[in-house]
């Protein structure tokens, strides 16, 4: 099986915990195609979400040349079996590549025809996308199975941003999708859909998204694995009379979300979502 990964950037602790995982596994990348470490669109996002305090923390313990201790390398601590690599940890997809021998390639556009041009020359079979640019068909069509996504939703209830936050809100079971993705929102065939069960002992979103973060790579591999052997396939997204998608959840609501986890509220009685994406409850 021939496996490539899409990061945001070479920096990304996700993507650069999908290729450890899987090498672990014995599915080493081909090769990984990325966004600069200086994506003006993902260095905003990333503020965005973190804020500018935590986002230079961050940059230091991933780019100082002197390394901190683990726990300081790692945001996300439940991606650290992922990435420890003996006594270290691997900060970046560029340590992971040069320890497993492929290719790490950057581009200023996941879209552009270089991108393609380079993902054309891997001839993968399977493309696993961890970050970056809204994908175009010419990409989604190299791999010869396609790009599979991890979504922090179950699918096709909660689609698009904020997706964790979402299904506490709207009374939806926490859950994660591997899909392949196509042209739309995240419409593609579903290949595992799992209720999260790792909740109970979260008091904050951003600890439940890291959670639920580790567990869809650990969902990845299964996915890339059964594939392999071919004991699973894709199966079309059911039809919705409502078919919606969500974006990025405003502060207030996110403090009702984070309510409801706290009190283990997930499936709240009268917890509706109303047309606008707002809630009752």
């Amino acid at each position: 099986m021939r496996v490539v990964i899409l990061c945001s950037s070479p920096y990304s602790e996700t993507g650069c915990a999908v290729a450890a995982r899987l090498a672990q596994l014995g599915y080493v990348p081909v090769g990984a195609l990325t966004l600069s470490a200086w994506d003006r669109r993902t260095l905003l996002r990333k503020v965005g979400q973190w804020g500018l305090h935590d986002s230079l923390q961050y940059a230091v313990a991933k780019l100082s040349p002197v390394k901190a201790t683990i726990q300081k390398q790692i945001r996300n601590p439940y991606l650290e079996s992922a990435l420890r690599h003996g006594d270290e940890v691997f900060r970046s997809v560029r340590e992971v590549a040069r320890t497993c021998e492929f290719p790490l390639v950057t581009c200023s556009d996941q879209n552009s025809p270089r991108a393609i041009a380079q993902l054309k020359q891997w001839s993968p079979d399977l493309a696993i996308f961890t970050g970056g640019d809204i994908l175009r068909d010419e990409v989604l069509k190299v791999p010869r199975l396609g790009i599979l996504n991890a979504h922090l939703a179950l699918l096709p209830e909660i689609r698009g941003m904020s997706s964790p936050e979402w299904s506490l809100l709207c009374g939806v079971p926490l859950g994660i999708t591997i899909h392949f993705m196509d042209s739309g929102v995240d419409t593609g065939p579903i290949l595992l859909r799992r209720e999260f069960a790792g909740a109970d002992d979260c008091d904050s979103l951003s600890d439940l998204r890291n959670k639920m973060i580790a567990e869809g790579i650990e969902l990845i591999a299964e996915a890339v694995a059964g594939l392999d052997r071919g004991t699973i396939s894709a199966v079309p997204q059911a039809d919705r009379e409502e078919d919606r998608q969500f974006f990025v959840m405003h502060e207030h609501l996110k403090a009702v979300a984070t309510r409801r986890l706290k009190k283990g509220r997930l499936n709240p009685v009268g917890g509706r979502c109303d047309r606008s994406g707002g809630a009752n409850g």
